[in-house]
């Protein structure tokens, strides 16, 4: 049976009531945040929580590398003051993708109205968090009766041209999934599908929940999304400050409304760091609310009469932790699952922490759900092309101490890892023969495979727009939608940094003009000069840096192609790490995990991206850096190979290494099998495996 109106005014009220004590007993930890605020410290925050907070900035592409560079290399600073100077440039150096990726956020946001008595009453604020999961508020929608009389409104706003935009009204669907919380404040509902079958958050869009830290600082800036009182949608932005985390509540000032219950609280980079709930009413001494007005405050006056002096949000983190604990059927977990890695959701078998009295009021759908069974995976993985395997050496090869690993680059999902290895030797063994020195055999060579799976987590990633179709846009289009899309905002940063290291005029006249222009006119200058300038086409170029950037941006992604390396890799005796493209990234990564026993006697790195600040300032050991125990590093790269913009490595953190220009066949710049056919490549790689070093 669903509540009653009164009821869901109750437990509104209750939250307020709460929030009011939780805000009351953290008197003095907040005076102490505003004191050292008042006194200049910008984040009055623990030295551990800045540094994890700097580190997921520099992770996530929340700020430029160069401007990084430029600020933190110019004097001599301790690791707090640096990362106290990263979280406060992110603060005020915001890129140009802030407004685009706050748009993209806020097209996630819907309005909740409710049914009642023949009227259609605004009642609240909720937003996408998976294809078909929408967050709100418990007193928004307390249970699955009253969820059932309410519907979302998506685009209740005003456009750029400051008209209504279309509105699109959608039906809740308790039934599918219902779950939610009284003491953290939250209820997670499906959606039902769009009238030709897609998910909403397929068409609108969805925000990737992080039960990670580091999302956010005392004193950071905050950005709120909703509809107080039930307005067209609204937003606060950045005129804010975080004041007091508890474990399971953040508090913030921020200008927010009643209708703004189930707002999404975001950081500069767009991350949902807290469900808004609520408010924090002023009172006086005998515990009674106050007016503006200083006066009582009675039901009749309306909540937009409350003094309200802060607001309090419900942390993500302490939500996702409380959905892990859940007993859900498979169904229901596999809808968890979409949410995403990063919200600790994901896994066929979740560890559940036992339930403290005050959560024993979740709801769940359907009852007593049978136990999660092992298994479950998320639709995304079962759409995805089973991965091929790599490929391992004979063991007999170069008497089994020494091993030659091959590591390919990306757009290698539809071919065999045995027609690649066979492309790759019959390359290296035209140079060894230039360079006069024994070929080699295929099976010989490790060839760990990651193609697959790369494939599966690029083409399965939530879109605004739905599945990009690359054979119906130009290059430039396409490029407009991976900028949008980006985890961190940072593909057209890597774009725009390859143009201007080749040479792109930065006082040149603008690609278009005009306020609303979009971003097709501006990537298309980058995209054209950069193909002009090599032997690499616009989609090539576009493509390459999209994957890059998903792999620097993306933890889960990262993590899996490293997997999927790992599976295929000796584990002792001498390694000659030969690597190519998008596999320079990786294997530098790779670098940093290997096992004792392996010993890193040559790295060869062939087109590589590693001369970008906005590449090598994202590696697991970041900045220009030595390759950890590697023994020789051999650097080849062509001038028309447009994936080898930054070499040479002329930074002298680099270390010591031979850097080899190469003239490549024609429309062959990146070639790999290109790249090894030259002697000077190819004997380093037989002078190791022929003992003469």
């Amino acid at each position: 049976m669903s509540v009653t109106g009164r009821s869901n005014e109750e437990l509104h009220e209750q939250a307020a009531a709460e929030a009011a004590r939780r805000y009351e007993d953290s008197a003095a930890e907040r005076e102490r945040v505003e004191d050292r605020l008042a006194a200049g410290v910008r984040f009055p925050d623990d030295p551990d929580a800045l540094a994890v907070r700097a580190d997921r900035i520099l992770d996530r592409g929340g700020l430029s590398p160069s401007a990084v560079v430029a600020s933190i290399h110019g004097e001599a600073m301790d690791l707090p003051d640096t990362n106290e100077r990263i979280i406060n440039l992110s603060n005020e150096l915001q890129a140009w993708s802030f407004l685009p990726r706050g748009v993209r956020a806020g097209a996630t946001v819907a309005r909740i109205t409710l049914r009642r008595d023949g009227r259609e009453l605004p009642h609240g604020t909720g937003f996408m968090v998976s294809p078909r999961l929408m967050m709100t508020n418990h007193h928004v929608l307390p249970d699955e009766g009253f969820a059932r009389d309410c519907f979302v409104e998506f685009n209740a706003q005003i456009t750029a041209d400051n008209v209504p935009d279309t509105v699109v009204r959608m039906e809740l669907d308790p039934g599918t999934f219902f779950a939610a919380d009284r003491r953290l404040d939250f209820a997670l509902v499906a959606v039902a599908p769009t009238p030709d079958g897609r998910p909403p958050g397929e068409v609108f869009g969805w925000n990737r929940l992080s039960v990670q830290l580091g999302k956010l600082v005392l004193g950071e800036k905050v950005n709120i999304i909703g509809h107080p009182q039930g307005r067209l949608k609204e937003i606060a932005l950045r005129d804010n400050a975080v004041l007091v985390r508890l474990d399971d509540f953040v508090h913030y000032t921020t200008d927010t409304e009643p209708g703004n219950s189930g707002s999404p609280v975001f950081n500069d980079q767009w991350e949902v760091v807290a469900l808004h709930h609520s408010g924090v009413p002023k009172k006086d001494d005998q515990g009674r609310l106050l007016r503006k007005d200083g006066r009582p405050w009675n039901p009749g006056d309306g909540d937009d009469a409350i003094d309200w002096v802060a607001n309090e949000g419900v942390r993500i983190s302490s939500i996702l932790k409380h959905l892990a604990g859940l007993d859900l059927d498979p169904g229901r977990r596999t809808l968890l699952a979409e949410l995403g890695p990063d919200s600790g959701l994901d896994r066929g078998t979740v560890t559940r922490p036992a339930l403290q009295p005050e959560q024993t009021t979740a709801v769940v759908s359907g009852g007593t759900a049978p136990q999660t069974t092992a298994g479950a995976v998320t639709a995304r993985e079962a759409r995805a092309v089973p991965p091929k395997a790599g490929l391992p050496a004979r063991g007999t090869a170069f008497g089994g101490r020494r091993h030659v690993v091959f590591l390919h680059g990306r757009d290698q999902q539809s071919k065999e890892p045995v027609d690649l290895r066979r492309k790759w030797t019959a390359g290296l063994n035209r140079g060894l023969t230039l360079a006069a020195l024994a070929p080699v055999d295929p099976e010989d060579m490790w060839f760990p495979f990651y193609g697959t799976r790369l494939h599966n987590l690029v083409s399965g990633r939530e879109s605004t727009t739905g599945a990009i179709g690359l054979d119906q846009m130009s290059a430039a289009a396409a490029a407009e939608a991976f900028a949008a899309e980006s985890p961190t905002g940072s593909y057209e940063q890597l774009l725009y940094e390859a143009a201007t290291r080749a040479g792109m005029p930065q006082d040149g006249p603008a690609a278009t003009e005009g306020f609303g222009a979009g971003l097709v006119g501006a990537l298309h200058r980058p995209l054209s000069w950069l193909a002009a300038r090599s032997d690499l086409d616009e989609w090539t170029i576009a493509t390459f840096l999209r994957d890059v950037d998903l792999y620097l941006a993306d933890a889960a992604v990262r993590q899996a192609v490293l997997d999927s390396v790992l599976e295929t890799m000796p584990t002792e005796g001498e390694l000659v790490l030969v690597t190519h493209s998008l596999g320079t990234v990786v294997g530098m990564d790779l670098l940093t995990r290997l096992p004792d026993g392996l010993d890193p006697v040559l790295l060869v790195t062939a087109g590589s991206p590693l001369g970008m600040d906005g590449v090598n300032g994202r590696l697991l050991a970041r900045g220009p850096h030595r390759p950890p125990r590697v023994r020789e590093w051999v650097n080849v790269w062509c001038p028309t190979d447009a994936v080898a913009i930054g070499c040479p490595l002329a930074d002298e953190r680099w270390g010591k290494l031979t850097q080899l220009a190469v003239a490549n066949g024609r429309d062959r710049a990146h070639d790999i099998d290109e790249y090894l056919a030259h002697p000077g490549a190819a004997g380093a790689i037989g002078s190791v495996l022929a003992g003469r070093v």
